[in-house]
């Protein structure tokens, strides 16, 4: 049998490892790609029973949570067992004392907050997506406006549970913060788009809730006022735990500051904020920018889609890139603070008209020194488009890829250089 084909016999092994199979239907498809069978385990030990019958058959194998990023990346050449992950949802273990929490895989990040928040904590990822699940985040690496002051899943992450391509069952980290084994594993699991292994459990560490927030915004008229601003409130005494940058494609745009803490302390932070930015700043409660989202209708689907992209960037080249994505009509928002910003254009742009406005966003990100990656866009334009531009440590992603997937079968394709 060869790679992406799905026989009787396979569909059998298959049905044998899970109880619950059944054939897909068109919202199945990962990307355009028909799957052959969805698979959807109860625990770990059903995910490593459905991996090793995969590989037993030949079969790729892409895994699906909460399907809010599915989309993301290449398309893979070929999705012979969907595993839906869904029955993985619950958060396993809050210890407050310890400021950890455990949580499958298919666990919505709204839930894990509901439940850490009882507590009065919080882990400090966003929901960029609304109802993404856990692994999802971490696979695509989602994050939002958080990741000024306590960073991405990478930073936050402590444990990790994950079902190789083979059907073993591997762990690293551990359930205390202060436990570094295994760091290495996690952090090469993230961002890796489901290429590596499936992700079941995750253990990460929490903040405590803060007794007060307070966004402070200005309006901004052109790129260089809003480099300004961010500058100035970098390299002021505020210590912010958010900058955001809004820069729609037509009229003004605006930076956004967000304090956290106790009452007291962000009152005064807020006074040198205010002064920081000058005297058209507003102070708000609530998030006036949409920090904790992406520029783009995360729920369309097909050639309704918008072309996304996720780019990164020095502090220095944020002029550049809103000045480059005016003019290719692109609408930007994300953490100014950390050159790291997601921008959309309009669905419906034509192929031609899309395919030159990232190529004409990726070389401006390069020369600010970070890049600008297609993270979801119809199949037209992917097909047009390098999506993931220049990597140059594709060698080494590529050698990783042949030590956790020798055989090329979990999600073929989706990810850089067609991995």
């Amino acid at each position: 049998m060869t790679l992406g084909t799905l026989d009787a016999t396979a569909r059998e092994a298959i049905r044998s490892a899970c109880a619950d199979v059944r054939d897909p239907e068109t919202v199945d498809h990962v990307d355009g790609v028909p799957a052959g069978v969805v698979a959807r385990p109860a625990d770990t030990d059903q995910v490593a029973e459905v991996l090793r019958a995969a590989a037993a058959h030949r079969l790729s194998v892409v895994a699906r949570g909460r399907g809010t990023k599915l989309g993301w990346g290449c398309p893979p050449s070929s999705a012979d067992v969907l595993l839906d992950l869904a029955a993985l949802d619950q958060v396993l273990e809050h210890a407050a004392g310890d400021l950890i929490v455990v949580s499958q895989a298919a666990a919505r990040m709204s839930d894990l907050q509901q439940v850490v928040g009882q507590g009065g904590q919080r882990l400090a990822l966003d929901e960029t997506v609304p109802g993404a699940s856990i692994g999802g985040t971490l696979v695509a690496n989602a994050s939002g406006a958080h990741r000024v002051a306590t960073g991405t899943a990478r930073d936050l992450l402590i444990g990790i549970t994950v079902v190789r391509a083979d059907g073993v069952v591997a762990k690293a980290g551990g359930r205390v913060v202060k436990n570094v084994a295994g760091y290495d594993l996690g952090k090469l699991i993230v961002g890796s788009l489901g290429t590596l292994a499936v992700v079941t459990e995750a253990v990460f560490r929490l903040h405590p809730l803060p007794a007060a927030s307070r966004w402070l915004s200005t309006p901004v008229t052109d790129p260089s006022q809003a480099q300004a601003a961010v500058q100035a409130v970098l390299h002021g005494q505020a210590v912010p735990a958010a900058i955001e940058v809004e820069w729609p494609v037509e009229g003004q745009g605006a930076v956004h500051v967000l304090l956290e803490g106790r009452e007291d302390g962000v009152e005064g932070r807020a006074a040198t904020v205010r002064t920081l930015l000058g005297g058209a700043a507003v102070e708000s409660v609530d998030d006036p920018a949409g920090g904790a989202t992406y520029p783009w209708d995360t729920g369309a689907t097909g050639d309704e889609r918008a072309t996304a992209l996720k780019m990164t960037f020095t502090l220095s080249g944020l002029a550049d890139v809103l000045t480059t994505a005016r003019d290719v009509g692109l609408h930007v928002r994300g953490s100014a603070g950390t050159g790291v910003a997601y921008a959309a254009l309009k669905p419906g742009t034509p192929i031609d008209t899309a395919a030159a406005a990232v190529q004409r966003m990726q070389a401006t990100c390069r020369r600010a020194g970070g890049s600008a990656v297609v993270v979801d866009a119809p199949a037209a334009v992917k097909a047009a488009v390098d999506v993931w531009g220049p990597v140059p440590a594709l060698d080494l992603m590529r050698r990783v890829k042949d030590q956790f997937d020798p055989d090329h079968r979990l999600a073929p394709g989706r990810f850089v250089g067609g991995i």
